[in-house]
């Protein structure tokens, strides 16, 4: 069935003309159309009036379906079914009158309830102000609004995931209310991959930047100019004052501290993982690059070659790089898939004032001898997008992510990463209290885990500083070995040996390792 929202309510705005009916990010939540999606969302966005469009739509089509809707107030039950009836007039859908009546739970209270038919299709819209008990037996589309505040959040998911079994499709709606409530723990759950779902993040500010306050003048009949927004947005942030985070922000509230707890670190860690550190002084880098070449070849051979050799050619293997030149620490952390499917830390180099030459060459030995080399992640941001790009070169652009560290990308895999520690599915970390304290540094800020921009300790003592270099490390490689794999890619590759037409050792390429020629198996 065509969606009419696609072609009359979707198209964009030029210039000063009015806001498109529907913002981009209403278009974005109705163009979902997954089983299960959440929204947290700021204060009086009109979200649900996107989503009553759509439930018009859903519930008058000739394919259609019911849809129940669950508030948290009767007041917001009747403004939805009040949206629906104006969104089918505009739709020019027949629609029945709304109609008032009672709704009797299991335990026989009396709810009342709001509803509108559509005669066509046979199908219903109904509103309901209050949790009702029983879901179950129903079948149609559900959409919870407000759903922090419901009395019984984890129940009413319960009865309502029941519903996914029959084709049936949730739709979960809120502002946030603290961070251990039901539903910012549900939403943690889909972004950790413990649950199918999709999680749509609006926050006020993404509203504005859509044209909601082009809304507002629209229906209040006013001129919009930059400087009249700017003075709305500053006159509603101090309206909320100290709630403004969680109610405009999409923060829950508490929402900050520590993200890895020190048990579950701890429980990670054995003391076998080899930790290879080496700082380089400012006079090395002063030297010709042939000689750098060849002293961090010999360098390359008396550390890492005996612990690469040892690694298990039968098992699929890949890396993550944090990438740093002068201050933090450049590091690189191999992970072993077992055949328990669980990731382990097998290798960890970190790079002190290593020029960028060298880590190139540092790079190209430690990969080429990966066996089965499965995916590579580095840190593409600032100056190591030259090392990324040159990686996805030379290994493959389907092998290696050039990932720009962003709060988009930290909210969908960081919930990934702590799943996998709280599991066991990522396991065997370094024990070793700078790699400890790395990952410690990782915190919720604004509601988001990731890094501050501040540094978080000393390393061995010196002038270099550590800034959570092995956590990203780590965090990136486990990113790298269980992303979705891309069709016709391979499992790895082990490299074909080659006559050396240049200096030994020079740009990484040895006579055995960082070349184009590969074998893949």
């Amino acid at each position: 069935m065509s969606n009419p929202l696609e072609s009359t309510l979707t198209r964009e705005a030029d210039g000063n003309a009015p806001p498109p009916v529907l913002l981009g990010y209403q278009q974005r939540w109705v163009a979902d159309q997954s089983p299960l999606k959440l929204a947290e969302k700021s204060r009086r966005i009109g979200l649900t009036w996107g989503e009553a469009a759509d439930d018009v739509l859903i519930a008058s089509g000739s394919d259609g379906s019911n849809v129940f809707y669950i508030s948290a107030t009767q007041d917001m039950a009747l403004e939805y079914i009040e949206a629906c009836t104006m969104w089918a007039r505009a739709f020019d859908l027949a629609a029945g009158q709304i109609e008032e009546g009672i709704f009797h739970d299991d335990g026989d209270k009396e709810i009342k309830l709001y509803k509108i038919d559509f005669p066509k299709s046979g199908k219903r819209i109904v509103a309901l102000s209050s949790r009702p008990a029983n879901l179950r037996g129903k079948q149609g589309v559900v959409v919870i609004d407000e759903a922090a505040f419901a009395p019984d959040l984890v129940g009413l998911i319960k009865a309502a995931m029941a519903m996914l079994m029959w084709g049936d499709k949730v739709r979960i709606i809120s502002t946030h209310n603290g961070d251990d409530n039901p539903f910012n723990e549900l939403i943690n759950e889909i972004r950790a991959g413990k649950r199918k779902g999709t999680v749509h993040r609006i926050t006020f500010s993404d509203a504005v930047a859509d044209g909601l306050y082009r809304r507002v003048c629209l229906r209040k009949g006013i001129d919009w100019s930059k400087e009249a927004e700017e003075a709305w947005v500053a006159d509603v942030r101090n309206f909320y004052g100290d709630d403004a985070a969680e109610e405009l922000d999409a923060i829950p509230a508490r929402g900050g501290g520590t993200y890895l707890p020190l048990a579950l670190i701890d429980a990670r860690m054995v003391p076998e993982v080899p930790i290879v550190r080496e700082r380089w002084t400012v006079e090395f880098g002063l030297l010709p690059e042939p000689i750098r070449s060849a002293e961090v070849a010999a360098w390359c051979e008396e550390h890492l070659g005996p612990v690469l050799a040892q690694l298990d050619r039968d098992r699929r293997h890949g890396f993550g790089f944090d990438f740093a030149r002068v201050g933090d620490l450049s590091i690189l952390t191999a992970l072993e898939e077992g055949r328990d499917v669980v990731q382990r830390p097998r290798l960890v180099v970190e790079l002190g004032n290593c020029p960028f030459s060298q880590q190139r060459q540092i790079l190209g030995y430690v990969v080429s001898r990966l066996p089965r080399f499965f995916s590579g992640a580095l840190d593409a941001g600032g100056n190591g997008a030259e090392l990324a790009e040159y990686a996805a070169d030379q290994w493959g652009h389907s092998r290696i992510e050039q990932i720009k560290l962003s709060d988009a990308f930290y909210l969908e895999q960081m919930p990934k990463f702590k799943a996998a520690l709280e599991d066991a599915t990522l396991d065997e970390l370094p024990r070793d209290d700078q790699c400890r304290d790395d990952l410690r540094a990782i915190k919720k800020i604004n509601g988001v885990p990731k890094l501050g921009k501040a540094k978080t300790q000393t390393a061995d003592g010196r002038k270099v500083q550590r800034h959570g270099d092995f956590a990203i490390s780590l965090f990136l490689g486990h990113y790298a070995m269980t992303r979705e794999r891309e069709p016709g890619r391979c499992d790895g590759y082990v490299p074909m040996p080659r006559r050396v037409t240049g200096t030994p050792g020079q740009d990484g390429h040895d006579d055995d390792y960082g070349g184009s020629s590969r074998r893949m198996v």
